[in-house]
């Protein structure tokens, strides 16, 4: 998800930018000289009379009477702050003869009506289709409608395109899935997974519109006073339903529109491009690089691309009816990763850029390894024999902070493999490449009801460095299904089938493969509640064992992008204070008690911004707290504070939560505050009692 909305021109403001100053800017594919780029603000009504607020960003000059397709990106992170980061990504597309519509969703930002009541509603979805006919039928449309966006604007992307309204001609979907349950940041791999972002949007779902900040009681009733979404989020701990509602997962088949599909290997959501790229049967595309949670024009880490260039291409195609190639060319493009040094932070991934013909990829050569009882990890199968390992609840943080979720840069991962079990390859004698899911077949046992296992494949460097190659979560009451948890029966063996997360790497000559084992992971996964051990069966012909996609060498074809151009600034906004590179709470100090075996983590952020109506500003702290004595007494407790200073009114926001576990239950307490110039406006607690189910 998005962490913080970007920064804004004040909303009454047309912006025209003249050609000769963006053709200097915005390489790629090139502008038309007939074009400029105006803002425009206008209301799309709802059947129930409801306004959604959108901004228009829009070809102006000699091209104002014409018609133009329009590119919708339908989001709640309020578009008026966001029309600094709007215009340097929109700009691009406009002066190549698009309108950009950025409508915010209902009861956000500056939209009208009752906050929806969680993420990709029926409400929201249902709205989405009455924007995207409004676009189609404007007398500047040409009728057809696309979509893109990051995250949540990639997520009711691919939903919007699930439910085909008649304009929606085609689709970009950035960093985005299409399974809620499994891939989003709620129940990664099933574990409940607890972070700053949940937190914090509870908090901004609060606020009214910029730059007026209306505070009256029809704010309270459709903002303030609305539950909390995490409080829906935490009572729906297995599958089912609630997730089904809007995944594409087991429907790819309600696609009928081309999608397009980018991604990261160091962002969490990537698993998502090989089942697209497999499962649908419209058109299909997909392409991922080595950055982050970002736009590829603007990576952490690089090298970025212009994927906007491609971008226009895909859309001149199925928009304007333009033959551009892009379907002749083969459907993914992949930025094969070479080995690097662990994190917490990399500036450029080694690598480069291949294209493939689709997925799955044919050549790809399974290679099959077990962990023997010397801790080699071989190709040929040892001797029977388990190995125990005693639960640690408070490792893990060197393989997943707060707010990874299988993604960003982790550290060296030899403190959390000094609690795990760890079996190693001897030296490979040729680099060796994987490309795609690797699988950990798992015989496992524990004598405890609940249990989680976590595997991660690292790369052994000859001077002890581990770099983590891949990873993923199991919840052992999932074993059968997440739909239908069981308990797992005191010494019960049990097979596991956990599928890695999607991953790219060449393993150089001389260095090993790792596989580590583990039963905890935290604080990026919330720990189980009984102490225990636990028993990995190797040898026999069932025993444990690691599948790699490995990709024989050979001669390959690469893609030609074009690099990242640069973008127009905007006057009337400055960033004070950016903030963490992720944009999220990072881990500031771990407090560890050896004598109680209690542990603390700290994670904090911070940011500024200048807008022209006055300066916004966030401060950001959450303490993870967890006990290898008592793993049951887990809790996080954190405080966001947003103040906005509009001359001598100055609004603060404030969001408290105690969040916590014991055996049996969750604990959710959570104050949101508003106060204008040190008076207090408004404060409302919720608090409730949640049943832990098989978590």
């Amino acid at each position: 998800m998005n962490r913080h909305p970007f920064n804004g021109i004040r909303p009454s403001l047309t912006l025209l930018l003249s050609l000769l100053a963006l053709s200097m800017l915005v390489g790629g594919a090139p502008p038309n000289p007939d074009y400029g780029i105006a803002i425009k603000q206008d209301w799309i009504s709802m059947p129930d009379g409801v306004r959604l607020a959108v901004d228009l960003y829009m070809p102006a000059e000699n091209g104002a009477d014409r018609r133009f397709p329009v590119i919708l990106e339908y989001l709640p992170y309020r578009k008026t702050e966001s029309r600094a980061r709007n215009t340097a990504l929109y700009s691009y597309f406009v002066n190549r003869g698009y309108v950009l519509a950025r409508v915010d969703i209902r009861g956000t930002g500056n939209s009208e009506g009752r906050l929806i009541p969680y993420e990709y509603s029926d409400i929201e979805l249902s709205d989405g289709d009455t924007v995207i006919d409004w676009l189609s039928r404007q007398g500047w449309s040409n009728g057809n409608v696309g979509m893109f966006g990051i995250s949540w604007g990639g997520f009711n992307a691919i939903q919007m395109a699930s439910r085909n309204p008649p304009a929606l001609k085609a689709v970009i979907a950035v960093d985005a899935t299409e399974d809620l349950y499994q891939d989003d940041v709620h129940y990664m791999d099933g574990i409940m997974h607890l972070d700053s972002w949940e937190m914090s949007q509870d908090l901004d779902n609060a606020r009214p519109g910029a730059p007026d900040y209306v505070i009256d009681e029809d704010y309270f009733h459709n903002r303030f006073d609305t539950e909390p979404w995490m409080m829906t989020y935490k009572k729906q701990q297995r599958d089912g339903a609630f997730w089904d509602r809007a995944s594409v997962r087991d429907r790819y088949q309600s696609i009928k529109i081309p999608t397009f599909h980018i991604g990261g290997w160091f962002d969490g959501y990537r698993d998502s491009l090989p089942r697209m790229l497999e499962n649908v049967q419209a058109p299909v595309k997909a392409l991922i690089g080595p950055w982050s949670h970002a736009f590829p024009h603007d990576p952490y880490p690089k090298p970025g691309m212009e994927w906007r260039y491609e971008a226009v291409r895909w859309f001149d195609q199925w928009l304007k009816g333009i033959d551009t190639g892009i379907m002749d060319e083969p459907a993914f493009a992949v930025y094969v990763r070479n080995w690097h040094k662990p994190g917490p932070y990399l500036a450029s991934v080694p690598g480069r850029w291949r294209w493939e013909e689709g997925w799955p990829i044919s050549r790809v050569n399974p290679v099959i390894m077990y962990p023997l009882a010397n801790h080699q990890l071989k190709r040929s199968r040892g001797g029977q024999t388990k190995h125990s390992l005693r639960y640690i609840p408070s490792i893990g943080m060197e393989a997943g902070g707060p707010v990874m979720w299988w993604g960003d840069v982790a550290h060296d991962q030899r403190g959390t493999d000094a609690y795990s079990l760890v079996y190693d390859s001897e030296p490979v004698s040729e680099d060796t490449e994987i490309l795609g899911l690797p699988r950990a077949l798992l015989k496992v046992a524990a004598d405890a009801p609940r249990a989680n296992w976590f595997v991660r494949l690292s790369d052994v460097s000859p001077d002890g460095t581990v770099t983590q190659v891949a990873g993923a979560g199991f919840n052992g009451t999932h074993r059968n299904s997440a739909r239908d948890p069981e308990d797992i029966l005191a010494g019960e063996k049990i097979a596991l089938d956990i599928e890695l997360h999607f991953t790219s790497w060449v393993f150089p000559e001389g260095h090993q493969i790792r596989l580590s084992i583990s039963n905890a992971q935290w604080p990026m996964f919330w720990p189980t509640p009984y102490l225990m051990t636990s028993q990995l069966f190797l040898g026999g012909e069932d025993g444990s064992h690691l599948i790699l996609p490995v990709v024989p060498k050979g001669d390959v074809s690469e893609p030609d992008f074009h690099k990242p151009a640069e973008n127009p600034g905007l006057e009337g906004f400055e960033n004070l204070d950016t903030g963490n590179a992720s944009g999220y709470g990072e881990i500031s100090s771990v407090d560890r008690n050896p004598q109680t075996g209690e542990v603390t983590i700290t994670a904090t952020n911070t940011g500024a911004t200048r807008y022209p109506w006055g300066v916004e500003s966030y401060l950001e702290t959450i303490e993870h707290r967890t006990s290898d004595a008592n793993p049951e007494r887990t809790a996080m407790v954190g405080s966001h504070r947003l103040e906005v200073t509009l001359g001598k009114r100055i609004l603060l926001w404030e969001g408290e939560l105690e969040f916590s576990s014991d055996a049996e239950n969750f604990f959710y307490r959570y104050t949101r505050k508003v106060s204008e110039n040190g008076k207090l406006l408004r404060q409302k607690t919720w608090r409730e009692t949640i049943a832990r189910d098989f978590q």
